[in-house]
């Protein structure tokens, strides 16, 4: 690690211990990075800290119940703290209703993130857009901290990478992150318990959305484009939430012609999530920021304040530009 990134942990570390009060929040609609590195990173410092909340900003996703100290992790009342660490979020809108808390005068805050977007609203930025993950942000720090990486710990961060690395199939994994899964590994993470909760445990009700919504799906572009829908009806249709689409996009990016993949969710009416996976050469992130969205190269997202009709002619004529 380079002086800077040592410099700031010293400045994180110094900051923790002056904090009477510190939360640790995630982003909404929480992905396997957003929870496990926050877990991961929670769990650490409670070791040495007490003073610590673990907060939700959106309901969790069942596949996540089995990770260790999720149930410290729970929607808060917006309350005072000294300090506040943000994981995974690339900005302020990305934690919701608790966005009013980092914009209290007297809140410290710390900004630990791997986006590329990341627009550095932090006290504290510790942002690497060349980490795989935010989790494996967070390994490093807890290294630079001498903190010890138990089984709990390291179970959390092996999520973490795991899940935003696509399985290790992204480009954002590097020599670096099979390093540091190797430790993790050593630790005493269970790779067929994780396996099962995240990647073998899809519900009939999942899959029954899966079906509705494959049934949308239209290739444009000469078959280099894919895209698919999930709306409010279909939700309730299967007895699903949002949080059930995961895997839809991918499913789409990976067929054989498909180079950009687009799934539209309808979150409410007039209020479409939409999400983006490129295969080789188009940056999908230069998409999302048209609609004032980010994230990476290959796995971006934005929202439309629209209908879903509407929302979808917008992405497609943006989409197909990029396409030639």
């Amino acid at each position: 690690m380079n002086n800077s990134f040592k410099s700031k942990v010293k400045r994180v570390k110094e900051k923790i211990e002056n904090s009477k009060r510190i939360g640790l929040i995630s982003h909404i609609q929480p992905d396997g990075d957003s929870i496990g590195s926050l877990l991961g990173f929670g769990l650490a410092l409670k070791k040495e800290y007490k003073n610590i909340d673990f907060i939700a900003s959106d309901k969790i996703g069942k596949q996540f119940s089995f990770l260790p100290g999720i149930d410290l992790l729970s929607e808060k009342d917006i309350e005072d703290y000294d300090l506040i660490i943000t994981l995974d979020s690339s900005d302020m809108y990305r934690i919701g209703e608790y966005k009013e808390i980092l914009e209290k005068k007297d809140t410290f805050i710390i900004n630990i993130d791997h986006h590329i977007s990341n627009t550095s609203y932090g006290d504290i930025n510790i942002v690497n857009p060349d980490a795989s993950s935010t989790g494996e942000i967070i390994y490093e720090i807890l290294n630079t901290l001498n903190i010890d990486i138990d089984k709990d710990i390291a179970t959390c961060l092996y999520v973490s990478i795991s899940t935003d690395t696509g399985s290790f199939k992204y480009d954002s994994t590097t020599s670096r992150t099979h390093i540091v899964i190797s430790d993790l590994l050593d630790k005493g993470v269970n790779i067929n318990d994780i396996t099962i909760n995240l990647y073998q445990n899809r519900s009939l009700q999942k899959t029954k959305l899966f079906i509705l919504a494959i049934e949308t799906l239209e290739l444009l572009s000469d078959n280099k484009f894919a895209i698919v829908k999930v709306t409010q009806e279909m939700l309730k249709d299967t007895d699903t939430t949002i949080k059930d689409i995961d895997g839809l996009v991918e499913f789409a990016r990976d067929i054989e012609t498909v180079e950009v993949a687009c799934v539209l969710k309808e979150l409410k009416d007039n209020e479409i999530k939409i999400g983006l996976r490129s295969k080789e050469y188009i940056d999908v992130s230069e998409i999302a920021v048209k609609f004032n969205g980010g994230g990476h190269k290959k796995a971006s997202g934005c929202t439309i304040k629209d209908n879903i009709d509407k929302a979808k002619q917008m992405i497609i004529d943006e989409i197909q530009k990029h396409l030639g």
